[in-house]
């Protein structure tokens, strides 16, 4: 999909976490990993930093660059946590993240990136129990069982909390001594571990120690929660590990410099995807295109496989400010070619293969194919780097209906004459697991999308 686009027709997944404890110059060094974090949440974005006992906070709506114009804003301290958020229209600053909590065992700042799917049955339960909410935010209901926990520690009340909820969390807290990086049981979001000298640090996603040269440690683990204190670094098991990495961090949302999973970038991956795409839905076309950006890997592996020439046909208007969701559908066609171009020279009488990573609701599909072949393409056919997306998601991606799916409205062929191309093929869920990890039966994917086999029991409403 172009990114941002069309809100409309886009997955937008929480948001992104970075921590470091011990660095004299902690809050600049979460400032630049949410530099490198921005993809995964454009709406909001804060720092959390420690001073001699205290926790400060500094957040606000915006891109990094705008709730920081100053950097870091002066937030001194060795130890720090941030987040950058997509946030719904109704969100305000209030939502906004790290979140800052005093109770009786001193004050924390938490910074979440997923989403519970007890979290409205625990709120609930709490709220009767006479706790007062602030936020609409999942990280609060954590909070909360944190704060009416009967331990006396802070890492037991924790311990506590996460037994509770579930669903998904790359979850930071921060004490005035002790910085917490916890996963999920199943690990549904990404969370690095790394280290800056003699500093720890964790990160959504790799791509932001390389921004801050810090060394790449590992990735925390499903169930893990992982304690650096002065006393060093210390990992516990909070709960029992079942993988299931959510697929789309490979399709669509983590960096293409990022590692999610073995050695393997996931560029190479996403590469592998085009490649496995191309050797089930072959087409023979005069050149191969990608839907900027995440769709460009996987289509010059296509283009590699079956030896067609990959052009930058489609190209991306990366100074056009951010967009919502227009009242119109002239406007919104504007919206289009702001964002995107054709080369015309390049695909004017053409056939073309159109690789993208995903459909969602079919309209940006709709609108991409429109622009081709009003420069002149004679056939667009569209290939897809992922299997039809079939059942919401209720871990952090904003799918939270059928109703909103093509796929699950429409046949194939339905969905085909509707974006107007000439075909229309998916890549097989087989095909992805193997292109992602080499292996259908042990591939600790989240495949829910696809199936609607969900790795966690779904609480009703």
């Amino acid at each position: 999909m172009l990114d941002e686009m069309n809100r409309a027709d886009s997955l937008h997944e929480a948001c992104g976490v970075f921590g470091i404890y011990g660095h004299p110059r902690a809050a600049d060094i979460v400032y630049y990993g949410l530099h490198a974090l921005q993809h995964r949440g454009q709406e909001s974005a804060g720092i959390a930093a420690v001073d001699r006992g205290q926790i400060n906070v500094h957040k606000d709506m915006g891109l990094v660059t705008e709730v920081f114009a100053n950097g870091s804003r002066d937030l001194a301290g060795n130890t720090a946590i941030g987040h950058v958020m997509y946030a719904s229209q109704r969100s305000t600053v209030t939502e906004a993240q790290p979140l800052v909590f005093k109770y009786r065992g001193g004050t924390i700042a938490l910074a979440q990136n997923g989403a519970l799917v007890n979290a409205a049955q625990i709120r609930s339960r709490l709220e009767q129990q006479g706790s007062i909410f602030q936020t609409n935010s999942d990280t609060e209901v954590i909070a909360h069982l944190i704060a009416r926990s009967k331990c006396d520690d802070l890492e037991s009340a924790l311990r506590e909390a996460l037994a509770v909820v579930k669903g998904a969390y790359a979850l930071l807290v921060l004490s005035e001594d002790t910085l917490f990086a916890c996963l999920d049981p199943n690990g549904l979001r990404p969370l690095a571990l790394g280290k800056i000298g003699d500093s720890y640090c964790f990160a959504s996603e790799s791509c932001a120690f390389d921004l801050i040269e810090a060394e790449f440690i590992r990735h925390v683990k499903p169930g893990e929660m992982v304690v650096v204190s002065q006393s060093g670094l210390r990992s516990v098991e909070h709960s029992a590990a079942k993988p299931a990495l959510c697929s789309f961090e490979f399709i669509y949302f983590a960096r293409p410099d990022s590692n999610l999973i073995g050695a393997a970038s996931v560029h190479q991956i996403r590469k592998q995807m085009g490649k496995q795409l191309a050797l089930e839905e072959p087409v023979m076309a005069d050149l191969v295109l990608g839907v900027p950006d995440s769709s460009l890997s996987a289509a010059i592996g296509y283009a590699e496989a079956l030896q067609i020439p990959f052009e930058m046909g489609l190209v991306k208007n990366r100074y056009v400010g951010r967009t919502f969701i227009r009242p119109d559908q002239e406007t919104r066609t504007r919206d289009v070619k702001l964002k995107l171009s054709v080369v015309q020279k390049v695909v004017e009488g053409r056939d073309v293969v159109m690789v993208d990573d995903s459909i969602i609701r079919g309209t940006t599909s709709q609108r991409i194919v429109r622009l081709l072949k009003d420069a002149g393409v004679k056939s667009v056919h569209v290939r897809i780097c992922s299997p039809p997306v079939v059942y919401p998601c209720y871990y952090g991606i904003d799918i939270s209906s059928r109703d909103e799916l093509i796929v699950a409205q429409k046949t194939m062929d339905e969905i085909r004459q509707y974006i107007g191309a000439d075909s229309l093929e998916f890549l097989s869920v087989e095909g992805m697991v193997t292109a992602i990890s080499g292996s259908v039966d042990e591939h600790g994917l989240c495949l829910a999308c696809f199936s609607g086999q969900y790795p966690t029991p779904i609480a009703e409403s």
